[in-house]
């Protein structure tokens, strides 16, 4: 492999041997850069960038604070890893307080070290990935809060406001969840009775009883409870649009009325036989097949040509996978836990692989039920609702006491993100059964893991395994 498509690393040490050695470890996976103190490092790091910088704390003149310091002033997202002598870790868990990912104690081991700098290159990847992923979702298109960029978005967008411009009136279609209300909104909002009210009912949710009463109004004593005259959502609704949604639950009766509305517009509240004339665009829509429910008796046939001026269908979200990153970013960004920052790439493969038969909604749903699970600040398949997690071989860590991808799924992969998603598993199992052996105690796990008490406690944050979990009630 060319030196130039590997990651950079830059490794500072005033000792030779040592640089030498981390050369040694690294060199075959990555592109290594060799700095004698801590003044040649800033001089190579305002020449080039490095994906990873690897620095000894103590060195004369300047040391591996200022060196740290000058990393994160020019190159933020670059990952640095301190090396310290044991007496010094005190300074080296300061230094993680200013940003660097973490530290190696000598003496080390080489393994140790080419596992901390892979991951120290993985988190980078990744917080590259969120950053592309939120200027991606800053410059969505967007229409009135229906996102996507997906073809069948940028179609949907130019077909509602070519619609909205024309005071026809529009039957919107689509699944349940696919944002129909959003899109009858839109259509409100960039047509020219956009000062004027939006007024949106369900028509499913209403009692058969009052749905006459509801749309059209009723006059004083009209019914039992009738007190006084009320008038109906076509006059709150007068000089701007009437959304019913759902309007396939609409009984057979109130359809004769709503025809003869939409047809004289005007409107006779119940109880008095004196019209009232309303201007109101109607925007209905429905999940149903409402050709299906003419042929089928339950909708009537001279209400259906006359909803039906415009048809507008809404993509259902399996049809526009690409835009479920973006989507999923947009609701983590408004979820108000601002320590949860992203999703794993695993993740976000499990949320564009889910077919999600509830569309927007469930989406919206799931990514709630993530946010309030979440123990790290990335989001995890184990954090998705189990029927997300498990789609194209992700199994959910909540159902399955041994969490492993298939041979066949990761064939499906890349090999980066196939090794890295293998490793994420196996660390996370690891870190599971140690936990379970030493019933949370984490300083009889870090004997038994070889490694110090401080590095264990960061190997189980950031894989959201909590030891408290797994302590024994007295």
């Amino acid at each position: 492999m060319s030196t130039q498509t590997q990651p950079g690393v830059l490794v500072v040490d005033d000792k030779e041997n040592m640089r030498k050695l981390f050369s040694r470890i690294l060199g075959d996976a990555y592109s290594v850069t060799e700095a004698a103190d801590g003044e040649q490092a800033m001089s190579l790091l305002a020449s080039r960038d490095f994906d990873v910088v690897v620095t000894d704390i103590q060195m004369p003149g300047a040391d591996g604070f200022a060196v740290l310091r000058e990393v994160k002033r020019r190159a933020p997202d670059t990952e640095v890893i301190l090396v310290t002598a044991f007496a010094s870790i005190p300074k080296a868990v300061e230094a993680i307080k200013e940003g660097a990912y973490d530290y190696l104690s000598k003496p080390f081991d080489p393994d140790e070290v080419a596992l901390v700098v892979a991951r120290a290159l993985e988190k980078r990847r990744q917080g590259r990935e969120a950053a592309g992923l939120k200027a991606r979702l800053a410059s969505a298109p967007e229409l009135h809060g229906l996102l996507g960029g997906s073809a069948a978005m940028h179609a949907l967008h130019g077909l509602l406001s070519q619609v909205a411009a024309r005071d026809l009136t529009v039957l919107l279609t689509g699944e349940t969840g696919t944002g129909k209300e959003l899109a009858a909104r839109a259509v409100h909002k960039e047509s020219p009775r956009a000062a004027k009210p939006f007024v949106a009912v369900n028509c499913g949710a209403l009692p058969a009883e009052l749905v006459e009463s509801e749309l059209f109004g009723h006059a004083k004593g009209a019914f039992t409870g009738a007190t006084v005259a009320k008038p109906g959502l076509f006059e709150e609704a007068h000089g701007g649009t009437l959304f019913l949604d759902e309007i396939g639950d609409l009984p057979l009766p109130v359809q004769v009325k709503l025809n003869r509305a939409l047809q004289e517009k005007e409107v006779r509240r119940v109880g008095t036989t004196v019209p009232v004339k309303v201007d109101v665009r109607v925007v209905a829509a429905t999940h149903r097949d409402l050709s299906a429910e003419v042929a089928a008796g339950r909708f009537r046939e001279d209400l259906y040509y006359r909803l039906n001026v415009v048809t507008v269908r809404l993509p259902a979200l399996r049809e526009r996978r690409e835009d479920v990153p973006l989507l999923a970013m947009h609701f983590l960004s408004g979820s108000g836990r601002s320590e949860v920052e992203s999703f794993t790439a695993e993740a976000l493969r499990a949320l564009a692989s889910y077919d999600w038969p509830g569309n927007v909604r469930q989406l919206e749903n799931a990514v709630a039920r993530a946010v309030a699970v979440a123990r790290g600040t990335r989001i995890t398949p184990e954090d998705l609702p189990p029927e997300v997690a498990t789609s194209r071989g992700v199994t959910s860590g909540a159902t399955a006491p041994g969490v492993r991808a298939t041979a066949e799924s990761l064939a499906k992969l890349p090999y980066r993100e196939a090794v890295d998603g293998a490793r994420d598993t196996v660390s996370r199992e690891y870190l599971t059964a140690l936990m379970q052996e030493f019933s949370g105690n984490v300083t009889h796990a870090a004997e038994r893991a070889g490694m110090e008490r401080e590095s264990l406690h960061r190997l189980l944050k950031r894989y959201g395994v909590r030891s408290e979990d797994f302590k024994r009630s007295e």
